[in-house]
């Protein structure tokens, strides 16, 4: 007779496990992240523009200069052979030379200094190289010829001055030929001015900052006498003086507010654009992106804020 044995009992189902928790938001609250994007961009500026101006009074402003001044060596040579360079304030069409055109080549042999010297004394015409102050006469024509430049940014074209001895050489070639000055005396501020030229006789003075690097203390000024023949000088119809205030010793340029107003705003919103990207993009995709909009936006700015300093600078 076969037993049966009895049938297994009956498994119950697992019971169904529980529901995941949530994972709590391990981030900060919306608030702060506003204030980290708004931290963010601020410091994007704050490099930006301590970069800019670093590099506008540095490399960047130096390679500036070396292109303005062979740019306009080749124009003024051009001119030469043309015959149409300027000797006095106006053009050959009757109109006052532009701020920035070239007027003058000077050398200094003892120094290796060859400069093109352009019309204007206002901090964004001394960025190219040193300028002739407006309202005085060209070199080599009578009179008292002055001529800025700075002494550490933008090529530091004047930065040797006060190495100059009594007795050095300058020549400066315009459109009426080559003046010979022959330097007399260094001045600072203070020191006596020098005699009062006579009829016919003229006289370069050579202005540019003194002090430490970027921190100017005073102004030095080297005096040269002309030694070769004085050239005619035609009218001047901006009288001695009659110059505005941005183009005198130190002067600072009022009208380069607007351009740092307009990028300003560039670089803020591609400083925001940049803090909203890193949150969509990452962090490497977004700089590598980013980084060279904002370092051109810096320099723009500090470019244009530059000539908000001191034109001897």
């Amino acid at each position: 007779m076969t037993v049966l044995s009895p049938p297994p009992p009956a498994v119950a189902p697992p019971a169904p496990a529980p529901p995941p928790e949530p994972a709590p938001d391990s981030g900060p609250p919306p608030g702060e992240r506003t204030g980290f994007a708004f931290a963010g961009a601020a410091l994007c500026l704050l490099a930006a523009l301590l970069l800019g101006f670093a590099a506008n009074l540095t490399l960047v402003g130096h390679l500036q200069h070396t292109r303005d001044q062979q740019t306009a060596y080749d124009e003024f040579r051009r001119q030469l052979a043309l015959g149409i360079a300027p000797v006095g304030q106006q053009t050959y069409e009757g109109d006052l030379l532009t701020p920035g055109a070239p007027v003058a080549l000077l050398r200094i042999p003892v120094l290796g200094l060859e400069e093109i010297v352009a019309e204007g004394t206002t901090s964004g015409v001394l960025m190219s190289g040193p300028g002739h102050r407006r309202d005085t006469p060209l070199p080599g024509q009578p009179g008292t010829s002055v001529l800025m430049g700075r002494q550490w940014g933008y090529g530091s074209p004047f930065n040797d001055l006060h190495q100059l001895p009594p007795g050095t050489e300058i020549r400066v070639t315009t459109g009426q030929g080559t003046a010979t000055y022959e330097v007399t005396a260094l001045r600072r501020e203070g020191d006596p001015l020098p005699p009062t030229l006579k009829e016919g006789e003229g006289r370069l003075t050579l202005i540019t900052a003194e002090g430490g690097p970027y921190t100017p203390s005073g102004t030095l000024r080297v005096d040269a006498e002309l030694t070769s023949d004085a050239q005619p000088a035609p009218p001047r119809p901006l009288a001695s003086g009659w110059i505005d205030d941005s183009e005198q010793v130190m002067g600072t340029e009022n009208a380069a507010w607007l351009p740092v107003f307009l990028w300003s705003q560039g670089l803020l919103i591609a400083a925001l654009l940049t803090m909203a990207a890193h949150r969509a993009w990452g962090r490497w995709q977004t700089w590598v992106a980013g980084v060279p909009v904002l370092a051109a936006f810096g320099l723009a700015v500090s470019g244009a804020a530059t000539r908000l300093l001191p034109n001897l600078l």
